[in-house]
This record gives C-alpha cells, structure tokens and sequence, in this order.
C-alpha cells in the first residue's frame, strides 16, 4: 500500500507555492466532507492539513462560496454529460446506446449518480475521494478529455511548483471506477474526436477517409458511424471505388470495418500510410494528424477548446512536447484558470493559432533540443 506522504513532505512543497494558509484542521476537514457528501483521500487530506493552498483556481474549503465549491464537485459528471449529450460519448458499460439524446442524457446521468466524486485539486486538476488512493494519479479533467497529470500527487506538484516533467520511473496506479477508463487501459483510444467532416471536394473527402486511417493506426478510437459517415460524404462527392457505396449504405454498424479497409484498400490509401520508423511511436502520423486537427479547428468541424485538448493529448503530449505546438496547448481550457478568456474569446484565439500554424512550414521547426522531421508527404 502507498503510504500518503507526511506532513513535512507536504510543508517542503507548500513553502514553494504562494499564498498558503494555515492548514485545515481535522475537524474542518471533517466539516468539509460532511457538508459536500465525500471524503479526501489520505494523501490529499495531508496536503490540506500541512497548508491550505489560495489564491487564483484553488478551491476553498474554509471561506470559499459553498454553491461555487459544489458546481466545481459538479463539473466531472456534468462534462461527460455534455459529450454525451453533443459529442457522441457513450461509455460501454452503460449498454446500448439509446437513440433519442434526451433518454441517453437521463441513462447517462443515473449511471454517473454512482460513480466516485472526484475532488478539486486546483483548476482542472482533480484526485478521487477516499478510499481511492494514496497514491492515485492526479486527473486532468475537461468534459471526457481526462488524462493522467502526475503519477500521485507529490509527482503533481513536482511538475506543477517546480516545472520538471513527472516521473518515468513507476506505471501510474489507476484504482477509481469509471474515471480510470480513460487513462488505465488506452488513454489516447478512450474516447472518439468529436467532429463533424468538413470535405467539399472528392480530394478532400479521401483525405478525410486517410485521417480516420490514421487515427485507427495510431490507436485512437473511431466509431462505425464515423467510418459510415465518412463513406456518405466521399461517395455523394463522386470518389470511385467499388466498396464505397456499401459503406455508405450500411445499417449494420458491424460491418464498417471491413468495408472501410476494402475502401482504403481501393483507393490506395492503405499503402499510403506512414511507417512507425523513428524514435516517437508513429511521430510521422501524428504530426498529419495534428495538421488535420488544426483544419478541423479552422474550418469548423471541431470547436476550439475541444481541438486544442485533442491536440494536446494526441499531438503535442505524445510527440514530446515540441515547442512549436506550446502556444496552441497553452490555450487548452484545462490549462487556464476558469476565468482566463470567455468562450468567445478563447475560441478565437485557438483558431488564430491554429491557422497561423497552418500557414508555416509542416511540421513546425523545433524551437527546442528536438529536431524537426523531414516534411509529411
């Protein structure tokens, strides 16, 4: 069992952060978890007791607004219903899918009911309650864009107070029902990108049926209806090939596979597809697919803040981190503080970047120690 750490450990980090408050006492933890209905994980309770971090994206638990503390409880759950609701999100343990949105918000919602709160850290950043943990990773959680930020959360503050990349030398520990579905046996595979095609052309149709390739190469799940939907456009914009009118009329979602590597196979896209040959698993197909993430941003067919977490996590965090993508991943909701932009704004100053990327060299040069790659073709 990983002990939680101990209150001087705690006290070591928290002399690093700005605006501590004394911590909170054992009867003001227990205050807080009988007044919200959870209970702090050991070592999150022993943070919180060493010092009690304020200040800009902290939540708190002694003077904080009681309503704001439980809408932050709240956003977890309400993310995921938000993709289940506009983006597609369907979690296999709840059954089939049902068709009407309205009764799979209400399937989804009733399920959700049991799941483990998870606890605000700071901003985005999120620890299950007890008996999860110690030791479980810190979550950063947007909608269904969860992911580990720092194996536990001593290696958390490592990288947030201090800036250095989290440990390597340990497998993250994932214990907490539902939530670790996303980052314990796929982190990148775990949901679909929301999308909708934006091909106006039979060139652009193929290249959209390429990038679905590319995902499903890389490990990223794609849906048979996505497969379908990609078949419909390129067929009703005259691409020729013997299968595609099949994958187009499918009902029977089973079969899109097949069909969908019959077509690439027509088309010659499957031989198209870029060799996993340098030091990054498959660097070259995930630099095409940061470039198409990028014109989905541009073109519409992917909402801002959305396309700059798929580019966070299916780009930038798994091409080590290259410089060139840094002012996109920066304006990653997750990444700013709730009050940083408004919507409006921050939509528009992803889409700034992302065409402003576009317009450049591919890939981007490196401004860091890595080297840049040979053009994509």
């Amino acid at each position: 069992m990983v002990a939680p750490p101990s209150s001087e450990a705690a006290r070591v980090w928290q002399r690093r952060l700005r605006d501590v408050a004394p911590g909170l006492t054992e009867r003001e933890l227990d205050a807080v978890e009988a007044r919200f209905g959870f209970r702090f994980a050991a070592d999150h309770r022993a943070f919180l007791a060493a010092g009690l971090p304020t200040g800009l994206s902290w939540p708190d638990w002694r003077y904080g607004d009681p309503e704001r503390l439980r809408e932050w409880l709240a956003r977890p759950v309400e993310g995921v219903l938000f993709d289940v609701r506009w983006n597609g999100f369907w979690y296999p343990s709840w059954g089939s899918r049902p068709e009407d949105v309205t009764e799979r918000e209400r399937v989804a919602r009733a399920a959700l009911a049991s799941v483990p709160q998870l606890v605000p850290l700071r901003g985005h950043r999120y620890l299950p309650p007890a008996p999860f943990g110690p030791g479980h990773p810190v979550l950063s959680v947007h909608q269904t864009d969860i992911i580990e930020y720092g194996h536990d959360l001593v290696d958390w503050l490592r990288i947030a107070v201090s800036g250095t990349p989290g440990r390597r030398d340990a497998r993250p520990v994932f214990t907490v029902p539902f939530w670790s579905y996303f980052v314990a046996v796929d982190p990148e595979g775990a949901f679909t990108t929301p999308h909708d095609p934006t091909a106006t052309t039979a060139a652009e149709a193929v290249e959209y049926l390429r990038m679905l390739a590319l995902e499903r190469l890389v490990g990223r799940q794609v849906d048979d209806e996505q497969l379908i939907i990609a078949g419909l456009v390129a067929d009703a914009l005259g691409v020729d090939a013997p299968s595609l009118p099949l994958l187009a009329g499918l009902t029977d979602h089973g079969s899109a596979v097949g069909l969908f590597e019959q077509v690439l196979a027509e088309l010659g896209l499957a031989d198209s597809l870029p060799a996993d040959d340098t030091g990054l698993p498959y660097e070259r197909a995930r630099w095409e697919l940061v470039r198409w993430w990028l014109r989905l941003i541009v073109d519409g067919g992917l909402r801002a803040p959305t396309g700059a977490g798929v580019v966070t996590h299916g780009g930038w965090a798994l091409l080590d981190r290259p410089e060139s993508l840094r002012p996109l991943v920066d304006l990653s909701p997750e990444r700013l503080s709730p009050d940083a932009l408004d919507r409006t704004d921050l939509a528009r100053a992803i889409v700034t970047e992302a065409g402003r990327l576009l317009a450049g060299p591919w890939p981007p040069p490196a401004t860091g120690p890595q080297a840049p790659l040979a053009p994509c073709s």
